[in-house]
């Protein structure tokens, strides 16, 4: 008979998380832990600033202001360094787009790769603490379960000593 234990086929299907976790639960250890990945390099931080004022109502508002600006003085003074159609506006506000597009990425890409280590951390403190209300029933279960025979060998012996009393 070469046949495997139940539980171990069933521990043979966990994933490197689940087993993980089942590790720290059989040997009590925490699971939750710091999941910040250090500090962040200059790019980082730049890349987040930038996202954060880029997509800010302040941003919006001073964009706005400078392209009237721009427009209000070409349109004022007598030889406008940028005539109507604005193409060096167009040229400008482009380039600002093309810059500003990538670091972005580069901010909302590092936000999610933390959002994917948050979930993954959260699924195994969530795995654990069911692990842990799972072993607390079955705790509740074999009290509950002693406490049962103990009620019922008193409950012979009370119905004992009533048999002996009817007797008498």
């Amino acid at each position: 008979m070469n046949e495997r234990h139940p539980l171990l086929a069933e521990i043979a299907r966990l994933t490197e998380i689940e087993k993980r976790v089942l590790d720290t639960f059989i040997h009590r250890e925490p699971v939750a832990r710091d999941i910040t990945s250090g500090p962040l390099t200059v790019g980082q931080r730049l890349a987040d600033r930038v996202a954060s004022f880029g997509g800010s109502w302040s941003f919006i508002g001073l964009a706005l202001l400078a392209i009237t600006a721009w427009m209000v003085v070409n349109a004022l003074i007598r030889k406008p360094f940028d005539p109507f159609p604005y193409i060096l506006l167009n040229l400008v506000l482009s380039c600002v787009a093309a810059l500003q597009a990538p670091v972005i990425m580069m901010s909302q890409n590092r936000q999610a790769s933390h959002d994917r280590l948050d979930a993954q951390h959260d699924y195994e403190v969530n795995m654990k603490a069911e692990l842990e209300i799972v072993a607390l029933h079955t705790k509740l279960d074999e009290l509950r379960e002693e406490k049962w025979i103990e009620l019922m060998k008193l409950q012979e012996k009370q119905l004992e000593l009533l048999a002996k009393l009817t007797r008498s």
